[in-house]
């Protein structure tokens, strides 16, 4: 019954924020914030799955003015987790095929997120460098999931470079976002599923970085990002 109701509540909330979302970004086309103001909204969606969220913020991270985040990408759940922590005047690089997911696509598109082909490398660059170029002009940050898809339990996934060549082409640190390991905690018919942690971490320098150094920086953040996630993981093990 719990399932049912969530779910029944869920497709309400979609079609709701949707409409809404739509006409919202309409009326303030000409704001950086479009997607920080929806993800406030999505924020408030995880208590729906029985989930408490944290958002951890460093001081470092907090004053970047500009920058490229990277977050790990476990599953669907990341629109609802994620989104507690998501900062001010960003956009987020995603998948073209995003585009044709029901109700969510139109929203993520008039959002004023970056829509990439991923299948096409000679247009994933092209749009990587028109990224960069949009960066430099507007002064607006990006958001990537590095992983380019959603790992489903198999641990983080090895890193695609396009963040990190992003990073270096605009001038701009790298912040990663983690999200602790929701894999499997969301059990629909369950009141409570637990708590969760999103935790940004401080900027990674990029200054004096060129192409060649590209390898050496996924190695960092994977790095970071790795022990960071098994921090979290244990953290919350023990409460």
């Amino acid at each position: 019954m719990l399932f049912l109701i969530r779910i029944l509540l869920l497709f309400c909330l979609i079609i709701a924020v949707t409409l809404f979302g739509i006409l919202f970004c309409l009326f303030t086309f000409g704001s950086n914030n479009r997607v920080y103001h929806l993800g406030q909204v999505f924020a408030k969606v995880a208590p729906l799955f029985g989930l408490s969220v944290e958002a951890r913020v460093t001081s470092l991270s907090q004053d970047s003015p500009q920058a490229v985040y990277i977050a790990n990408h476990q599953n669907n759940f990341d629109l609802f987790t994620l989104a507690a922590i998501f900062p001010k005047s960003v956009v987020t690089v995603g998948k073209s095929s995003l585009l044709w997911i029901p109700f969510f696509g139109v929203l993520y598109w008039v959002s004023g997120n970056i829509l990439i082909n991923r299948d096409n490398r000679k247009k994933a660059i092209k749009t990587i460098d028109q990224v960069v170029s949009s960066m430099k002009k507007t002064g607006l940050s990006i958001w990537m999931f590095p992983e380019g898809t959603r790992s489903r339990g198999r641990g983080m996934l090895p890193f695609k470079r396009g963040a990190f060549h992003a990073a270096i082409q605009a001038g701009v640190p790298i912040v990663p976002v983690i999200c602790s390991s929701t894999h499997g905690q969301v059990n629909l018919n369950r009141l409570h599923n637990g708590k969760v942690i999103v935790e940004m971490l401080d900027p990674i320098d990029t200054t004096g970085l060129s192409e060649t150094d590209v390898v050496h920086l996924i190695e960092t953040c994977e790095k970071v990002m790795r022990k960071t996630q098994a921090r979290l993981d244990q953290e919350l093990s023990q409460k």
